[in-house]
This record gives structure tokens, sequence and C-alpha cells, in this order.
């Protein structure tokens, strides 16, 4: 037996569109394997909200996201409302969050989120400023409601780093977590050190979909820190702030000093770390000189990879090459789908 789930898609941006596609490649895999169709309801931009109770065609959406139109020029626009107000009264079973990072007020994923798991509605992000700024509140709402909440593309894109720590180190002290977070930070690191600008650089990543026009969370160091927050919260147990972690980003970082590291066999990368220190933990995040032969100092590009020590599971080491939003697009389709089928 089918089950339809009726989704509404807040942000339309590369990993919204990408989401969309891949309703387009897989739909037909879902259903026979999973035994799963999504029909999204609703979509959203920084235009505003459009709802179509039949469904939005993905293609067709994606389509018209992709040749520079609007929600607001679709079909079922309702003018004047954000999407948590839509989403207060919308008959749906699963919203995504893949709109903008906004780290002043968290909006307008952090209102989205609130409103869906206080209904009860499962919701899975993409965004991690909600879960950076509320990250306890959106958890007791979603244990309140039975809503279920699910994240795993809010860190390393579709590297399972969230769900290898909740799953699969039952009883365990992690006693050393570090990361190469940011794949368009250690991709413009690693072109610097062949010789090419950062801004050159930088320009790729953009034109990849990576890095957005304003890369500031990227290359100042947030984007990593704010992983970090949420990997302290979801995998070690330690209700964490921003504030409580040191950033330093990669602007100072200049050719000849990657260059001359090269010559010593040793590279340079934006390493987040969580140092166990008693009974709480250390955090910081800053460009980090590493050996070239070591696990994360061969994290080259457009790969992250997480180094995680405990002391019942050794040493564990993961790595993904991304390059592009798809990947982090279909971590949201896992999580709605374990989602969907969890019960």
């Amino acid at each position: 037996m089918t089950r339809q789930i009726r989704a509404a898609l807040i942000g339309l941006g590369n990993v919204g569109r990408n989401f969309l596609r891949i309703l387009e490649m897989k739909g037909e895999r879902l259903e026979r394997q999973y035994g799963l169709t999504f029909q999204v309801v609703c979509v959203a931009d920084s235009s505003g909200v459009a709802v179509a109770p039949q469904g939005f065609d993905p293609e067709a959406t994606r389509r018209h996201k992709e040749t520079g139109g609007r929600v607001a020029d679709l079909p079922g626009f309702l003018p004047g409302v954000g999407p948590a107000q839509v989403l207060a009264d919308l008959t749906c079973d699963l919203v995504l969050d893949a709109s903008p990072v906004n780290l002043e007020s968290g909006e307008p994923g952090l209102s989205v989120a609130r409103t869906a798991l206080a209904r009860g509605v499962d919701t899975v992000l993409a965004n991690k400023a909600p879960l950076v700024l509320a990250y306890q509140e959106l958890h007791r709402l979603a244990q309140e409601s039975g809503a279920g909440l699910a994240f795993s593309a809010t860190v390393c894109g579709a590297l399972p780093v969230i769900n290898i720590g909740q799953r699969d180190l039952i009883g365990a002290e992690i006693r050393l977590l570090q990361g190469i977070f940011n794949s368009t930070s250690n991709f413009i690191l690693g072109e610097m050190a062949q010789g090419r600008s950062y801004q050159e650089a930088l320009a790729e990543a953009q034109e990849r979909g990576i890095a957005e026009a304003d890369p500031s969370l990227d290359v100042e160091g947030w984007d990593t820190a704010n992983k970090l927050v949420i990997l302290a919260n979801s995998v070690l147990g330690a209700p964490t702030t921003l504030d409580q972690v040191q950033v330093t980003g990669i602007l100072d970082v200049t050719t000849e000093q990657l260059q001359a590291l090269a010559r010593q066999g040793r590279t340079l990368k934006l390493l987040a770390v969580a140092q166990r220190e008693g009974e709480g933990y250390r955090f910081s995040v800053g460009p980090t000189e590493l050996p070239v032969e070591s696990f994360l100092g061969r994290c080259d590009g457009w790969e992250m990879g997480v180094e995680i020590r405990s002391d019942l599971y050794g040493r564990m080491y993961h790595k993904i090459w991304e390059r592009e939003p798809l990947p982090t697009a279909a971590a949201m389709l896992r999580d709605a789908v374990n989602l969907a089928t969890r019960h």
C-alpha cells in the first residue's frame, strides 16, 4: 500500500530546487521501495508562499525557479502572509526547511519549525539557524507533540555524521571530535595553495552553488561553528550555544603561507574541534596546521571529513566528496523517508 506524504517545502534555493529534482528522478523508486509518494502542497521563497492542495509539479516548479520565476508568480500564491502563518492551518504531513541561514533572528526557519512541531508535523531541517538558536526548545516541542525532527542535512551535507553519532556510538564517551565541515573554505584553501587567488576560487564555489552570494558564513568560520554547535547538542549531549565556540576564519590566510607549509609537508585546514576537558568540552574553529599525510590533511578540495575518538569504539574516520547541492538535498530526503517509516 502506498502512503502519500503531503509536504511543504520552505526555501527554493540550490538545496530546495535539488530536492524537487530528486522527486523527479526518484519518485517511482521511492514508491516501489518504501511505499511513499511525496506531494508538495506548499512552496515558499523570499517572495512569499503558494499553496496547491493537489500538489505542485516538481519539474515545472523547479524550472520556474531556475528561469528566474518567483513563488509570487505561481498559482495559489497567498499575498501578505509568511510561511509560518500558512503552516498554522495547512493540511500537511511534513515540513522541509531549506530557507537561508539567519543567525540574527532565525527567520523564517525558526518560526516554521516552531509552528510545525507544535502542531505535531514531522519536520526536516537543512537550515542550521533554528537548531543553533533554539535546539533545546525545538526538541521539547517535538517531544510534547510527538512530531519527528530530523536534521542530518545540516552537518556535512550527505555525510551522515549526526546519524553515526546518535545511532552507532551507543554507550561511548567521545573524547575528541574534529573535522573539516565546510567544503567551500576547504576548496578555497586548496586552490590558494596551488597559486590561485582567493577571489577566483570563491567565484568558482559560488558558480557551483556551494557558496552563497554572501560567503561570509563560510570563510569567516561561522558555518563550521554552526555545525559544531549542532553536533555538540545532538551527538555529544552537551547543551551548547554559538558564543561558547572560539571562531577564526580564513580571511587572513595567504598563498605564501600555504605554499611555505606545503614545502614542510604540512597543510592548513579550517578545523572544528570538540575536545573533552573534565566534565565538558572545549569548542573551537580556526585554521589549523596538519600533516599532509594525516586523514584530515588529506581531505582536499570539495571533501569534508570527521574524526571521532571514543573510549569504546576507538578512532573513526569518515569523509565525503561533495561539489554540488544535490547530496545535501538527498540528505533531506533520507530524513523524510526515515521519519515517514519510523513507526
